[in-house]
């Protein structure tokens, strides 16, 4: 079963987007569709694989026909990483002892 965390992926509400940098208020947690991330028919990636993208990034990565197979992939993983990093800088996550 995915790992699911609302508190994760609200953390996106007020963020830039992590792609564009688009400030607009359509940020949101997309979910990766990798199949290494949980992805599956009908089910959604873990709450942990997201990206921080606005409205058109989510749109052009999920739908646009724009991009090739690699170039959705190594847009997503590029993503999901500036994502967390946005969220070490920002204090969003901690380590727990």
């Amino acid at each position: 079963m995915n790992y699911r965390n609302r508190q994760l992926l609200d953390l996106a509400r007020d963020q830039a987007c992590v792609m564009c940098g688009a400030q607009d208020g359509t940020i949101v947690s997309a979910h990766s569709n990798l199949s290494e991330h949980g992805k599956g028919m009908g089910i959604k990636a873990d709450d942990s694989m997201v990206a921080w993208l606005c409205n058109n990034c989510h749109v052009n990565l999920d739908q646009g026909g724009e991009m090739t197979r690699k170039e959705r992939r190594d847009f997503t993983l590029t993503a999901i990483c500036k994502t967390y990093q946005s969220m070490w800088r920002q204090q969003l996550i901690e380590v727990k002892k």
